[in-house]
C-alpha cells in the first residue's frame, strides 16, 4: 500500500504522537490503532521511527506504511441522518442495531464518509465519532471532522463539560425525581433522574418515561443502576429481570440531547435526536412533556 504522509501543525505545546495523530490518516482512527501501528513498526517522524515516547511540537514530517489489506468484494452502503453538520464537526442519529466502530463491517464510522460533506479546514481528516453509545441504544452522536476538533472533544469528555441528558422507559412506577449512585464495577457512578409520565402496563403493571443526566459514563453506567434500583429500563435483555424481559423491540434507552462548546469557536451548542416511534406508541404526549432542556 502507499506511503502516508503529514506535515504537523503547530502546537501550544508537545503532544504525544498517538494523540495528535488520531485521524490524520484513513485506517488509525483511534489511540489504540495508533498504538499498534508504533509497535509494528510502520511510522517514522523526521525518518526517525515513532515510538509511543515520540511528542509533537509541529513541523515535523510523520510518515505511514500501512500493511497490506486483504480485498473486499463488498461496499459498505448505509444511509445515516445527519441532525448538525459544519466544517469541524458533525452530528448523526445513530438507530438501534449498530456498532458505533470496531472490526465488524457495518459500523457506524465506516458510513460516515459517505454520509457527512469532507472538510476543508487545514486539519481535515477522515470523520470519525469521538464517542461511543451501546449497540441497542438509539440518538445523538458527535463526530469531528478535524484533527483540533477530535482533540477538543476528547478533552470535554474526559473533563465532564458535557451535559448528557437521555430518555428511557422503565419498568415499574418511579417516584418523581433523585439520584443514581450505586457504584458501577466497584467505580463511583452517579446520574440524576426525573420520572416524566407513568402510563398503566397490563405486563409491567406500569412504566415509566425517565429523563437522566450521567454526571459519570461508566459502561452500561443507566442501565445497570436503573436495574439495580429496581427498574430495569424496558427490553434491556443483559439486565432484565426475567420474566419482564420485553423481546422484540429492542431497547428504550435513546440519547436525546447533548449540550456542549463548539470545538472550533468556543460557541455554546445543543443539539436533539428525535425520540424513536416506539417511545412515542407508548408515551403519545411525549413530545409535549420534553419541552425540558
Amino acid at each position: 500500500m502507499s506511503r502516508h504522509i503529514h506535515t504537523a501543525i503547530p502546537q501550544e505545546k508537545p503532544v504525544r504522537l498517538q494523540e495528535y495523530g488520531v485521524g490524520i490518516f484513513e485506517g488509525l482512527d483511534t489511540k489504540s490503532a495508533w498504538k499498534k501501528a508504533l509497535k509494528k513498526g510502520g511510522v517514522r517522524v523526521n525518518n526517525t521511527p515513532g515510538t509511543s515516547a515520540t511528542y509533537i511540537c509541529g513541523g515535523e514530517l510523520i510518515e505511514w506504511q500501512p500493511l497490506p489489506k486483504k480485498p473486499s468484494s463488498k461496499a459498505l452502503i448505509l444511509s445515516l441522518e445527519v441532525l448538525y453538520e459544519d466544517a469541524h464537526m458533525a452530528a448523526i442519529f445513530k438507530p438501534a442495531g449498530l456498532l458505533v466502530s470496531g472490526n465488524s463491517f457495518k459500523t457506524l464510522a465506516r458510513a460516515l464518509e459517505q454520509n457527512v460533506k469532507p472538510s476543508h479546514e487545514k486539519d481535515a481528516c477522515l470523520p470519525q465519532p469521538v464517542h461511543r453509545l451501546d449497540y441497542p441504544t438509539t440518538g445523538l452522536l458527535l463526530v469531528g471532522k478535524t484533527t483540533t476538533a477530535i482533540r477538543a472533544f476528547n478533552s470535554a469528555f474526559e473533563q465532564k463539560k458535557m451535559d448528557k441528558t437521555y430518555l428511557a422507559i422503565c419498568i415499574g412506577s418511579l417516584k418523581n425525581e433523585g439520584t443514581l449512585v450505586s457504584p458501577v464495577d466497584h467505580k463511583p457512578a452517579q446520574a440524576y433522574f426525573k420520572c416524566l409520565a407513568k402510563v398503566p402496563s397490563s405486563r409491567f403493571g406500569s412504566l415509566s418515561l425517565v429523563l437522566l443526566h450521567p454526571k459519570t459514563g461508566r459502561r452500561h453506567q443507566l442501565r445497570k443502576q436503573l436495574a439495580a434500583m429496581g427498574h430495569p429500563i424496558l427490553g434491556d435483555q443483559t439486565y432484565g429481570v426475567s420474566p419482564l424481559i420485553l423481546k422484540g423491540k429492542g431497547l428504550f434507552l435513546h440519547a436525546f440531547s447533548l449540550g456542549f462548546k463548539h470545538p472550533n469557536n468556543g460557541e455554546n451548542m445543543y443539539i436533539e435526536a428525535p425520540l424513536p416511534k416506539k417511545f412515542l406508541n407508548i408515551f403519545s404526549q411525549t413530545e409535549a412533556l420534553l419541552k425540558i432542556k
